[in-house]
């Protein structure tokens, strides 16, 4: 898995004329590790298609980053996650807007696009750093939430079943990016995770009082399932 940070540094403005990039700038599938990273084994640098410096981190690091959190401030650590995450989206939302419209170079504005294109253009990057494959369902947009599913998320297959949600950076990420790109408030739960033993992890993003209602459904022990049918009977508004 790697991380990435939304501006490219001085390093990579360096090294970046040595890039697959330069060579092919309008190949828009770029996504294979061949052609999205470019490693610099002089410097000891990785920089991807997009300029940015990446690091490449272990299981162990992981395992390390989300002990010592719990260490330190206790259950806090997945608000801490959560809020490290939503911090990401927002920035990352800036740097994909942006990024969007230079690499295709559409004369509408991305907003006015169809959104689920736009969205894998957005989750490509993550799929080939490592975070996982992901789907997104719309279809209850227009009711005020939706879902997103995960597939071979990092943290959750690093941590194995230990039997509660725990990919709260992802839950982040989601909300800051979406409430950003769409100019409104938004937040995210994770409502069923491969470390609950599931095959997969699912995400509800949506207002406010559709989170509560989903928080308090799962914490009563509610499944995805049925948090999910609840929601599409409207039984958050009673």
């Amino acid at each position: 898995m790697t991380f990435t940070p939304t501006k490219p540094s001085r390093i990579v403005e360096k090294i970046s004329k040595n890039l697959w990039k330069n060579q092919y700038p309008k190949k828009h599938d770029h996504y294979t590790i061949e052609d999205f990273f470019h490693f610099d084994t002089v410097n000891g640098d990785i920089t991807d298609w997009n300029e940015s410096r990446n690091v490449l981190v272990t299981e162990d690091f992981i395992v390390g980053l989300i002990e010592g959190l719990e260490e330190e401030v206790g259950p806090a650590s997945s608000v801490v996650m959560y809020n490290i995450g939503k911090n990401w989206g927002i920035r990352d939302a800036d740097f994909f807007c942006d990024w969007f419209q230079k690499e295709y170079e559409y004369p509408k504005d991305i907003r006015e696009m169809n959104l689920l294109y736009v969205l894998e253009a957005w989750w490509w990057p993550f799929t080939t750093q490592g975070w996982g494959n992901w789907d997104v369902d719309l279809s209850e947009q227009k009711n005020g939430f939706m879902f997103v599913n995960i597939f071979d998320s990092a943290v959750a297959r690093t941590l194995g079943d230990v039997g509660k949600p725990v990919c709260h950076i992802y839950a982040g990420l989601l909300a800051g990016f979406f409430s950003r790109f769409i100019n409104k408030p938004l937040n995210c739960i994770e409502i069923q995770c491969y470390s609950m033993g599931e095959t997969y992890c699912k995400f509800l993003l949506g207002k406010q009082d559709r989170i509560d209602a989903a928080t308090f459904w799962h914490n009563e022990g509610a499944g995805a399932k049925d948090i999910q049918k609840r929601l599409i009977n409207g039984e958050y508004l009673k």
